[in-house]
């Protein structure tokens, strides 16, 4: 039997990935609806009955009792990004700034597990971005928490921003223990744990990679078991 062409099984690929990819948000979609309203009812509840309870437990119960519902909604807004995102809100904004902006956000973090969270020096000459600025910050958040739960103590992180023509790139890198091949295969999909790679991934990366996807770009990861990771946010300065 002859060998499949390489070209064939590159486009096999691609289409099972767009498949399972088009499933995954279909599923992402209908899930946000159904839980949605359950979850309403549950912190509705808490809030009614914590505005006469007098108990400190109680109180205390109930508190958590919201604060988790507040969670899990905070889950499904993520879902629903990934499912159907709202279109870009572009604005020209300073990608450096925000870089900054994202770091000092991280940085508590950061301290209190020892890493050091470290930015390159920005070139001088870096065009504004056109892009949603929101939505890009939470893609930056989403990569530098990856690494974080990848070191978990001390360990670095590098981040380092450049742009070519319309394109910016964001790359964060980490001398944690790297990622697998059978882990990097389901590294943007929802809910996908990769913890035995000492990295918790739930919905960050995978709102990350559709974040990439709306402007017109892309992430790519490269790693080894053993020798860290870098993780490189590429977008397209829209017009």
């Amino acid at each position: 039997m002859p060998p499949i062409d390489a070209d064939i099984q590159s486009r096999f690929a691609q289409d099972l990935e767009r498949e399972k990819l088009a499933s995954l948000k279909q599923f992402a979609y209908g899930l946000s609806h159904e839980i949605n309203n359950p979850l309403t009812n549950i912190s509705m509840r808490a809030q009614s009955l914590l505005a006469s309870e007098k108990d400190a437990d109680r109180r205390r119960a109930l508190e958590a009792i919201n604060a988790q519902a507040f969670r899990a909604f905070e889950m499904l807004a993520d879902l629903m990004l990934f499912a159907h995102p709202p279109q870009p809100n572009v604005t020209a904004f300073d990608a450096a700034e925000l870089l900054r902006e994202v770091v000092a956000q991280q940085a508590a973090t950061a301290k209190e597990q020892q890493t050091k969270l470290h930015l390159a020096e920005v070139p001088a000459d870096l065009p504004l971005l056109s892009a949603d600025r929101t939505q890009i910050a939470a893609a930056l958040a989403a990569l530098i928490k990856n690494a974080l739960e990848a070191l978990r103590t001390s360990g670095e992180i590098q981040l380092v921003a450049a742009a070519s023509g319309e394109h910016f790139e964001f790359t964060v890198s980490d001398n944690g223990p790297g990622i697998s091949p059978e882990v990097r295969r389901h590294l943007f999909d929802p809910f996908f744990s990769g913890r035995e790679a000492g990295r918790g991934l739930g919905l960050g990366l995978c709102k990350a990679w559709r974040i990439a996807e709306l402007h017109q770009g892309e992430i790519t990861v490269e790693s080894e078991r053993g020798s860290g990771a870098r993780f490189t946010l590429r977008v397209k300065s829209l017009k």
